[in-house]
């Protein structure tokens, strides 16, 4: 994006519940504004922006909770502000492509576990708190020196008295002439900020949106998007689907809608419409946004889908969006940009199965009796076939299968998303953003195939049973209970009682059916790709194993918003973020924090 102009401290300061601020590639300039007015913020991120001169020293001073800083990209010149070094809690210093001068300020709280300084023009030795980082964090500083360097620090030799004299002489000329330039930017500025508002009274939209999260924490979404205007004729790519693109070439903003089952709705539509963030994915993030027509979607922005261009991208979701299936949701609409890629989807109130599994100890997931989630593994093994029979060209039809991406309807009906997605996404992000690199063969030759999907199968139906959650969707291999080893030793001693559920283990009419189960997801993880079931015998094993009555299955209204993991998405432009911690039991928050529950969007 491109915004510019000032932000009304007034009106932010009295949202005391503000917690994240994100303005991130925008065009904001001129010196840092009085974001330190602001005590309570936890995170600011001013990255790619113009804004420039010195931060006063002790502009953290007041900011006591600050745990993440992202200035990089911007002009900043100057000493790095010792107040950086008294903050308690920072966990995040992003100081990179600045113009930074002067000695690093004694850094080195222990609470910190990013820091990247590189490209300023810093001097003199690394303090000892930050010697854990390694030297690419300090790379394009010329005059920084130590062992990390492989330079030793020269001692600064005394200046004689003729050499001070001319020295302030030419500091002297120096600060004239920038003076100067000063004001003459400064004038330029003024004339760009005028003839920029009175465009934007003519073709263009400013949003600012206000959410609350379940903490009462507040965020803003700032951002600017020109209007598309339908081009008369340009109805194409088969019924129901229609590309509006706007007359701003420069822009090139356009939706495609990938079918008509919800109507036709422009992208202005979403964006002007009043959003909550539902959550933070490795991928992305996704939005509820609800419509002045009052149809409500959700919208996944995604950053990583990096290995096609705008016509792979707009082919492969159609190829999507015509996918039809009871168990699966496919995509209503699809928009196009180098940055980021938007997926918009039908909103499902029922949420995620991860979240009333872990997150929703309420009358919701009381009623995940044996049978309803017999029927919830059923289909989703049904619809896991679907997608192996229709993308069996692609090396994982899936590649994101994990009970995150499993929504459920108020009658316990699952619907498979974020499907279809791993041959796009850039290779060095991959591994870490889909579940299924973390099946063995992955971890062990970096090898995936449709087995691997059998996996993530076999992990899901491993946590309906047992109601743990699984060490496997945490990317840092802490939390979590490895369910694979677990039930893999349990059932070697003939213990498969003791790992199921006590939820669902009140009758023992069942037990026989649920110990069948188990060992359908003992086989589904197997260490060995080969060995697993082809999901063809998966779907029949399961069909085979009695629930109960069904029918007694009840139907809820909606019980909160699961979309957590977001291979989900609404992605770039400029916005202010929030971030949220649901309520979990037993000890699973720690585990929870990989799977992304602190919202952000930038």
């Amino acid at each position: 994006m491109s915004l510019s102009g000032t932000l009304d401290f007034t009106a932010l300061s009295q949202m005391g519940g503000l917690r994240i601020i994100s303005l991130e590639n925008n065009s904001f300039s001129g010196p840092i504004p009085e974001f330190n007015r602001l005590g309570s913020l936890k995170g600011l991120y001013l990255s790619m922006n113009q804004y420039s001169g010195e931060i006063p020293p002790g502009y953290f001073t007041e900011m006591t909770s600050i745990r993440k800083i992202w200035f990089d990209g911007n002009k900043f010149t100057g000493e790095i502000p010792y107040s950086i070094a008294e903050l308690p809690n920072l966990v995040e210093l992003h100081l990179e492509d600045n113009e930074f001068s002067g000695t690093i300020p004694a850094i080195g709280q222990r609470s910190l576990n990013s820091v990247n300084l590189s490209y300023n023009n810093l001097t003199g030795e690394i303090p000892p708190g930050l010697a854990k980082f390694d030297a690419a964090s300090f790379e394009g500083n010329p005059g920084l020196c130590g062992a990390k360097f492989g330079k030793m620090c020269d001692k600064v030799k005394p200046q004689t008295p003729n050499s001070n004299e001319n020295s302030s002489k030419k500091n002297l000329r120096i600060e004239y002439f920038v003076m100067g330039v000063t004001i003459l930017i400064l004038g330029l500025m003024i004339v760009g900020i005028c003839i920029l508002r009175k465009r934007k009274k003519h073709n263009s939209e400013t949003i600012g949106i206000m959410e609350n999260n379940l903490e009462g924490s507040v965020g803003l979404t700032i951002c600017n998007i020109s209007k598309p205007e339908a081009i008369p004729g340009q109805n194409g790519f088969g019924t129901g689907q229609k590309t509006l693109m706007s007359r701003n070439k420069k822009l090139d903003v356009d939706l495609v809608l990938l079918n008509n089952s919800k109507g036709v709705f422009r992208l202005s539509d979403v964006m002007r419409a009043s959003a909550e963030v539902l959550g933070n994915g490795m991928l992305g993030s996704s939005y509820k946004a609800t419509m002045s027509n009052r149809m409500i979607v959700v919208v996944k922005r995604l950053k990583e889908l990096t290995l096609v261009d705008k016509n792979g991208f707009e082919s492969e979701m159609m190829r999507l969006g015509r996918l039809n299936h009871p168990n699966i949701l496919t995509p209503l609409a699809c928009h196009y940009r180098k940055e980021e890629k938007l997926l918009i989807y039908d909103y499902i109130p029922g949420g995620s199965l991860l979240h009333v599994l872990h997150g929703d100890q309420g009358r919701r997931h009381a009623e995940l009796k044996w049978y309803v989630r017999l029927k919830i593994i059923k289909e989703i093994a049904q619809g896991l076939g679907y997608l192996h029979t229709e993308l069996a060209d692609l090396q994982l039809p899936h590649g994101n299968l994990k009970s995150s991406n499993i929504l459920l309807k108020p009658n316990f009906h699952p619907l498979i998303v974020d499907f279809g997605l791993q041959h796009m996404i850039n290779t060095h992000h991959v591994a870490n953003a889909l579940a299924a690199y973390k099946s063995p063969e992955s971890v062990k030759t970096h090898q995936v195939s449709h087995k691997s999907d059998i996996y993530c199968l076999g992990i899901i139906i491993l946590e309906v049973l047992t109601g743990k959650f699984p060490s496997q969707y945490v990317n840092s291999g802490k939390g979590g209970t490895d369910l694979v080893q677990w039930v893999k030793s349990a059932t070697h001693e003939q213990r498969e009682v003791e790992l199921l559920d006590p939820d669902i283990t009140g009758s023992s009419k069942y037990i026989g059916e649920m110990k069948k189960l188990l060992h359908i997801a003992v086989n589904c993880t197997d260490s060995d790709p080969g060995a697993r079931l082809e999901i063809k015998e998966v779907i029949s094993s399961i069909e085979n194993i009695q629930g109960g009555d069904e029918k007694s299955i009840p139907m809820f209204s909606s019980f909160g918003d699961g979309y957590d993991d977001a291979a989900s998405t609404l992605t770039d432009s400029s916005y202010l973020s929030i971030a949220v911690e649901p309520k979990i039991n037993n000890n699973e928050q720690a585990q929870r924090n990989n799977d992304s529950f602190e919202f952000r969007v930038s």
